[in-house]
C-alpha cells in the first residue's frame, strides 16, 4: 500500500492537551485552512481528567511551551483521520541555528508522553 505524506507549514493557535493542538495550515498560494485540530502521530500522553490529571496538565504545559504561537512543519498521511476526526501529524520544530527537532519524539523522550500505535 502506498504512504502519501504532505508537508505543510503552519502555526499554532492553541494546545487543547500533550497530543493534541489547532492549527492555522498554510496550504500555499495563499490558501489557508484555519482551526484545523491535529492528533500527534505515534504518541499518547496522560488526559486532563480524572488520576491522571496532574500529569496531563504537565504534558499540556510542555507542549504549549514548545510549540503554541510557532511555525512548524507537518506531516501528515493523506486523507488519515483517526476516531475523533484529527489528522494525525508528525510535528517538526526548527529551533534556534537550523537545528529541527520531533516534537512527538520529544514529547516521548521528556517523559510527556509515551509511544502507542493507531
Amino acid at each position: 500500500m502506498e504512504r502519501t505524506l504532505y508537508h505543510y507549514k503552519a502555526i499554532v493557535t492553541s494546545v487543547y492537551d500533550g497530543d493534541t493542538c489547532t492549527v492555522d495550515i498554510d496550504l500555499g498560494l495563499s490558501a489557508w485552512i484555519r482551526g484545523e485540530k491535529l492528533r500527534l502521530n505515534r504518541i499518547n500522553a496522560p488526559e486532563l481528567t480524572g488520576k491522571d490529571k496532574p500529569e496531563g496538565v504537565k504534558s499540556r504545559d510542555f507542549l504549549k511551551a514548545k510549540i503554541q504561537g510557532k511555525e512548524i512543519t507537518i506531516e501528515t498521511i493523506k486523507d488519515k483521520r483517526e476516531k475523533y476526526g484529527r489528522y494525525l501529524a508528525e510535528v517538526w520544530l526548527e529551533e534556534k541555528k537550523g537545528k529541527v527537532i520531533n516534537i512527538n519524539d520529544l514529547m516521548v523522550t521528556e517523559g510527556f508522553a509515551k509511544y502507542q500505535k493507531y
